[in-house]
């Protein structure tokens, strides 16, 4: 049951998890009639947005970010920060529904007062990134919370796409898998701000260091995100509460120097930018996709890329083409 916007919004800004749910539920709703009250109650909720650190976290399958994210909210909580989790569940290709259930891998954290845990299915969405995941950040945001964990599936362009809504890009990295950069792609590294080594103990401390100095090297040859900034490597083991500490405080130091530099802001607007380039693309194709005039038109040109009668990309393009003729 969707409940009406000046209850939402009384429920946000007092914190009330329940009510932050159903208006996250909302945002997430395909229902035009629910895509109509969501805007309104996002318009009334942006004011007391904006507040929060927006963490994007990301690594491999076996990196442990589930335990990495339970223990890290449980660090901050303790320094006195409210933490809000929306974990990015890959979808079932049936239901379009979450499958990980990442409220049963964070039970502890689940039951902080302050710690408020969403995991949102990707619905198909490219790289796994929920369409509504901006959206639910703001309201999170309304209702104090003060770091934003965003995990991401951590497969193709999901971390691109977690980039550019968050302050800080955090990768997890655990030993093993060949070679060095264990399979770590040039794109990806561009966008992290800090690297933790995961799952480091006495018995591979040694190879961890080794590790830690090769990526370090290879991190000197990419350009950083920001000025001044020298991405830290870092060594620990989020199940034994090891290194988290500093992760928390590279994490501050990296937005005090955004601040610092001017550019906090100045990134978030170009977010906001990137998400009104995807809507309008978005909202455009939906529209024309179901045109009277056009729709049959699609049809056939997705058809003929389907049966690879020609270049996808060229179906596409006459397909665009004979549109913005009729305008």
């Amino acid at each position: 049951m969707i409940l009406d916007n000046e209850t939402l919004v009384k429920g946000i800004k007092s914190g009330d998890k329940r009510l932050l749910g159903k208006a996250i539920t909302l945002v997430e709703s395909k229902k035009p009639e629910h895509r109509i009250q969501a805007d309104l109650l996002l318009k009334e909720i942006l004011p007391f947005s904006g507040n929060s650190i927006r963490i994007g976290i990301t690594g491999v399958p076996g990196a442990g970010k589930s335990t990495f994210i339970e223990n890290f909210g449980k660090l901050a909580i303790e320094s006195g920060k409210k933490v809000a989790v929306l974990a990015i569940d890959p979808s079932s290709s049936l239901n379009k529904g979450s499958i990980l259930g990442d409220k049963t891998r964070m039970e502890e954290l689940a039951r902080e007062k302050n710690a408020f845990i969403r995991p949102s299915p990707s619905s198909g969405f490219l790289g796994g990134v929920a369409n509504a995941t901006f959206e639910s950040m703001l309201l999170c945001e309304a209702a104090g919370y003060d770091f934003i964990l965003i995990e991401t599936v951590g497969v193709g362009q999901s971390e691109v796409l977690v980039s550019d809504i968050t302050d800080v890009f955090l990768f997890l990295k655990i030993m093993g898998g060949g070679d060095e950069l264990q399979g770590i792609k040039r794109g990806i590294m561009e966008m992290i701000d800090v690297v933790f080594i995961n799952k480091v103990n006495d018995e591979n401390l040694r190879k961890a260091k080794t590790e830690k100095v090769d990526l370090m090297r290879a991190l000197h040859f990419m350009p950083s995100k920001e000025k001044d900034w020298k991405i830290p490597v870092l060594l620990g083991s989020a199940i034994e509460n090891k290194g988290l500490d500093k992760v928390f405080e590279e994490i501050n130091n990296f937005i005090d120097l955004k601040k610092l530099n001017q550019n906090f802001e100045k990134n978030r607007h170009l977010q906001a930018e990137k998400r009104f380039d995807y809507w309008v693309q978005n909202y455009i194709l939906e529209e024309l996709k179901t045109k009277e005039n056009s729709e049959n038109e699609f049809k056939l040109h997705k058809k003929n890329a389907s049966e690879l009668k020609s270049n996808p990309s060229s179906e596409a393009r006459l397909w665009v083409e004979k549109i913005f003729k009729k305008l």
